[in-house]
C-alpha cells in the first residue's frame, strides 16, 4: 500500500517510520519540501528513513493510496485544501489530529470543541473523503507500538464508512493492537468526544511526568 503522511513533526515521522517497516511505500507531505529537509531534527529522520519521499501536500495526495492527516489540527483543513479535492475524493483519510488551541497558552484549549469537531469539520468540508478518526487519544510512539503500555487498553474509531473503517482496523492490528481493544465509537460525531480527552490526557501527562499511558475501557468486553 502506499501511504501519504501528511505533516512532517514527531506524530507524522513517527507513523510513517512504522509503515515502512511494515513495507509500504510512504510519502510525507507538506508545504515547502526545502525548508523542511532544513529542518535538523526531519534531515536526520529522512538520513535514517531513505525510502520515505516528500512531496508538496498536493503531490503526496496524488501518490498516497490512503492518507493519514499528521498536521496540526488548527491547520489540516488549510492543508487538506493545498492537497486539493481532486486528489482526496474516494480515499480514506486517516485522522490522527487533534484541534488544539495554543491561543491562550498551555494547557491548549480545543477548537472546535462541543458541538463540533476537527474530524466532522474535515468531513463536511471535504465529503469526497472517506474520513476514519482514530489514534489521537495517546502519544504517538503508542499508536504505532501499544506494547509500550502494559496490559489491555483502548483505542477508538469514529466513521460514517465502514469498509474505510474496516481498512483502518487491518492496519491497527497490523500495528500490533489486539482485535478486542479496538472500539468501534460509530458515525464521525463521535469524534467530538475522542478530541475532548486531550484536556484530561495532558493533565495526565503532566501529574505521571512521561507518555507512555494510554485509557481502558473495562467492561467494553463483556467477559471481563
Amino acid at each position: 500500500m502506499r501511504y501519504a503522511v501528511l505533516g512532517t513533526g514527531i506524530v507524522g515521522r513517527t507513523v510513517a517510520a512504522r509503515l515502512l517497516s511494515l513495507g509500504h511505500e510512504v510519502v510525507i507531505g507538506t508545504r515547502d519540501p526545502a525548508a523542511t529537509l532544513e529542518r535538523t531534527e526531519y534531515a536526520a529522520w529522512q538520513q535514517a528513513h531513505p525510502a520515505a519521499g516528500l512531496a508538496p501536500f498536493a503531490e503526496a495526495a496524488r501518490l498516497g493510496e490512503v492518507l493519514v492527516n499528521a498536521t496540526g489540527g488548527q491547520v489540516s483543513v488549510a492543508a487538506l485544501t493545498d492537497a486539493d479535492a481532486a486528489h482526496l475524493d474516494g480515499k480514506i483519510l486517516i485522522d490522527i489530529a487533534n484541534p488544539l488551541d495554543f491561543s491562550r497558552g498551555f494547557p491548549p484549549g480545543l477548537e472546535p470543541v462541543d458541538s463540533d469537531s476537527l474530524g466532522e469539520l474535515i468531513q463536511r468540508t471535504f465529503p469526497g473523503l472517506r474520513v476514519v478518526k482514530t489514534l489521537n487519544t495517546m502519544n504517538c510512539q503508542v499508536m504505532v507500538d501499544p506494547a509500550r503500555v502494559p496490559g489491555d487498553h483502548t483505542v477508538f474509531l469514529s466513521g460514517e464508512d465502514a469498509e474505510a473503517k474496516k481498512a483502518v482496523r487491518e492496519l491497527l492490528y497490523s500495528f500490533d493492537w489486539r482485535e478486542h481493544s479496538v472500539i468501534d465509537l460509530g458515525g464521525i460525531e463521535t469524534a467530538r468526544g475522542t478530541e475532548m480527552l486531550l484536556p484530561i490526557w495532558l493533565r495526565l501527562m503532566g501529574t505521571l511526568g512521561h507518555t507512555d499511558f494510554n485509557f481502558h475501557i473495562q467492561g467494553a468486553n463483556r467477559a471481563e
